[in-house]
């Protein structure tokens, strides 16, 4: 029987899969970062001085535990389970930060809270159509609010909507096609400003050795 992942959920499943028999360590949050490789680029201090935060595609959650124990309310949205469920372990211990399983356009639709800050660091915001995606978050933002994302550069010419490669799955047989969406600068700041966002800003965070850099976009809801 194939183990191949069917559905969006299963496929996210088998992101950094726990290794060994040892229980897992949870990662260090000792600085918010937006770029890959890590540790590169500017910090939480894009989000300015909010006091609640929306995390969308926080993974194993090292962000959001970041912004909590800085003092800031976090809710981190997760399509998959399994991260979700890691993420709850990991960081159980910071009242001010709860974790949710749920799709991001589903959330928002469900959801009535506004948040100071919503975000995406290679998160949801790669992975949903900005056209569905865009106008949800504008609703959920404090008048002024920031909104702000990242994703990896994007190879000349490869914008859109786009497959995305699964290196990280060890070579299985997929059965399931991922989409990204990814623009260059210019196009994502038509975009945000389409949707009710003004003082875009898209830039470049230049990557080490040559390698492709990450896109760090931010706007403010208008």
């Amino acid at each position: 029987m194939s183990s191949a992942p069917t559905t969006p959920a299963e496929y996210w499943d088998k992101y950094k899969p726990h290794r060994g028999e040892a229980p897992q360590q949870r990662p260090a949050a000792d600085r918010f970062t937006w770029t890959a490789p890590s540790g590169m680029g500017p910090g939480a201090e894009i989000l300015g001085t909010s006091k609640t935060a929306l995390d969308l595609g926080p993974a194993d959650g090292e962000n959001a535990a970041y912004l909590a124990r800085s003092g800031v309310t976090v809710t981190a949205v997760d399509l998959s389970p399994v991260q979700v469920d890691r993420a709850r372990r990991f960081w159980h211990d910071l009242p001010n930060l709860e974790f949710v399983h749920a799709e991001a356009c589903v959330f928002l639709d469900q959801d009535v809270r506004l948040w100071d800050a919503i975000y995406s660091t290679w998160g949801a915001v790669w992975f949903t159509d900005p056209d569905q995606l865009f106008p949800r978050i504008r609703r959920h933002l404090t008048p002024g609010g920031t909104f702000a994302f990242s994703h990896r550069e994007p190879i000349a010419g490869q914008y859109g909507i786009q497959q995305l490669g699964g290196k990280w799955l060890e070579g299985r047989e997929t059965e399931l096609t991922v989409m990204r969406w990814q623009h260059a600068p210019e196009q994502w700041s038509d975009l945000l400003k389409r949707h009710g966002f003004a003082d875009v800003q898209a830039d470049v965070v230049p990557a080490p050795d040559g390698a492709l850099g990450t896109l760090l976009v931010t706007a403010r809801a208008a």
